[in-house]
């Protein structure tokens, strides 16, 4: 076929989208292009996918369409050839505490593995990934990953609070609500205003639960701009952060600075030093198990524990304490935290950022384009100093024992001494336990243990803020311990235990016990036990019959076989599963 200058557009020839727009006989896939508006400066430009799960089923996505045009016209106006297209997205606060939970975990893998196809199939040469409910956030970040495209991670902000009695409430109120109600300490009128004021508008929930804690996290990372987690999603700044992304985009392209070139173990330790100072959600650690996992860093869950016992919590925000996101953002954000961890060589200053700059110079850098106030002038009641702490060791607590010899997940909204003896309460699900709790028969002293609720016995990992709310709602926040090999949602407060591992559906202890079993949990000393022999244990092993998948077809069928074990992220990716 002969060559004329009128096929080629000039694209660099590092781009892998010149597979599908240069030469004579990509004429017919210019002609696609052409279709949907796109002229010669674009198939001339970077092509630069924006994956937008943009949806009306939940607060935290029903903005996004939004948020994806400011970064459209970013990357437009950076020289790009933006392209958006669609990933699915689950409302975790809509489907808490019902079977439909099921579908959440698996939406960070399903968003993944749909923007690596994407990426993939239409030779993208860049992404703006966008992420607003809990999922959303991780499951981008793992694509970029994945990819290894040169990528900017654009969250899309989170809700501002409710006002309810003159005091700032989120949906967790609400969720504790429902256990005041059960027990005839709140009436249904104010359960009813509390429902109506709670939420007042768009984005993520606004304490720092799991969206917010992996927006923070993905400052951390160096996978997104420093102070881009924090502007609230309906605030004029939060569109400007994402046209800087669509803008940050095309220059990561042109500098071909990819994840890879991010990503360290160092960027890992960054991430849970401020997961564990902000007093973030538990699963944060799932999701940077998983993430490690991809990016292939080396990453174990006690590795959480070990930097936790050395950072302390220094901010008090929702669950924990009163505070909510945009409080943090009104004191300068997430910079202000990691400068004071930096400062008290608690994070690694020489960790590469998405800027090309390291963290110590995008710090730098944003304080001079910023002014970020300096620590005298700061007024709050819920940020502490390194010196003078909230708490002396960070949120998140790894326990193991006999009950969890592959460790379980606690963040501490309470007293860092929480040491709990009791009976075991068992339940084989989440609707059991939850009947339990409602109708009065929880006791002080309980140990509530919600089992096959883990990652290929749910399947999927359900998140339990229905029940642990209910029990705080009950008033028994300090006196009743609940463990499960399921999951907590980030407003979870209280001594929660999750990702139980092994779990039951695989032979893991907690399948083995039997109700009345005393339990043991001790915080101080990360000890999860339960009072019997390990030939005990084994003779109940003996009698222990797997139980059958809760379904046999579908999308649930598939994932619950594919589930990894929570102590290495709960990755369904062949590649980086570990036996």
């Amino acid at each position: 076929m002969s060559s004329d200058d009128r096929f080629d557009h000039g694209k660099d020839e590092r781009l892998q989208s010149r597979e599908v727009t240069e030469g004579a006989e990509k004429a017919p896939h210019r002609a696609m292009f052409r279709a949907m508006g796109f002229d010669d400066e674009d198939l001339s430009s970077p092509m630069i996918g924006v994956p937008n799960p943009a949806a009306d089923i939940t607060p935290c996505n029903v903005h996004l369409d939004d948020v994806a045009d400011a970064a459209i016209e970013g990357a437009d106006a950076a020289g790009g050839m933006p392209i958006e297209f669609g990933t699915i997205t689950i409302s975790d606060a809509i489907s808490m505490g019902t079977e439909g939970m099921k579908a959440s975990l698996i939406s960070r893998e399903m968003i993944a593995d749909s923007v690596e196809l994407v990426s993939f199939g239409e030779r993208m040469d860049g992404l703006v990934t966008i992420g607003g409910c809990d999922k959303n956030l991780p499951g981008m970040m793992m694509a970029a990953i994945r990819t290894d495209l040169p990528s900017v991670f654009l969250y899309g902000g989170s809700i501002m609070p409710g006002e309810h009695e003159g005091r700032d409430v989120t949906i967790v109120q609400v969720f504790e609500g429902v256990g005041a109600y059960g027990t005839g300490e709140m009436d249904a009128e104010e359960l009813d205003e509390l429902e109506r004021s709670a939420c007042p508008g768009a984005g993520s929930c606004g304490g720092m639960f799991t969206a917010n804690t992996m927006a923070s996290i993905s400052e951390a990372l160096g996978l997104a701009p420093l102070g881009s987690a924090s502007p609230p999603a309906e605030d004029e700044e939060r569109y400007a952060v994402a046209e800087r992304a669509g803008e940050l985009a095309v220059e990561v392209v042109e500098e071909e600075r990819r994840p890879s070139d991010v990503l360290s173990r160092e960027s890992f330790e960054n991430a849970i030093a401020l997961q564990t100072a902000i007093g973030g959600s538990t699963n944060g650690v799932l999701h940077l198990l998983a993430l490690a996992r991809e990016a292939g860093v080396d990453l174990e869950i006690e590795d959480f524990d070990e930097i936790s016992r050395r950072t302390p919590k220094i901010a008090d925000l929702q669950p924990g304490g009163s505070r909510v996101m945009n409080d943090l953002h009104e004191l300068g954000g997430v910079p202000v935290v990691i400068r004071r961890l930096l400062e008290a060589d608690l994070f690694h200053g020489d960790a590469m950022t998405v800027t090309g700059r390291t963290i110590a110079e995008e710090l730098e850098h944003l304080e001079d384009e910023r002014d970020l106030p300096a620590d005298s002038e700061l007024e709050a009641d819920f940020l502490y100093t390194v010196d003078e702490p909230k708490q002396e060791e960070g949120a998140i607590k790894i326990l193991s024992g006999n009950l969890a010899p592959d460790g379980a997940v606690l963040k501490a909204t309470g007293e860092d001494q929480f040491h709990h003896e009791g009976p075991a309460r068992i339940f084989e699900n989440e609707e059991e336990a939850m009947a339990y709790v409602q109708e009065g028969h929880i006791e002080s002293g309980d140990v509530i243990v919600i089992r096959n609720e883990g990652p290929s016995g749910g399947p999927g990992m359900r998140e339990m803020l229905g029940v642990t709310a209910a029990v705080v709602g009950a008033g028994h926040e300090d006196d009743v311990a609940l463990i499960t090999d399921g999951r907590f949602s980030g407003a979870t407060r209280g001594p929660m235990i999750g990702h139980v591992a092994p779990e039951a559906a695989v032979g893991g202890p907690i399948g083995l016990l039997e109700d009345g079993d005393e339990i043991t949990v001790d915080i101080p000393e990360r000890t999860l036990e339960v009072d019997a022999s390990d030939a005990e244990l084994e003779a109940r092993r003996e009698e222990w019959d797997r139980p059958e998948p809760a379904y046999d077809a579908g999308v649930l069928a598939k994932y619950g076989r594919d589930f990894d074990s929570a102590a290495n992220g709960a990755v369904t990716n062949p590649g980086v599963k570990r036996e």
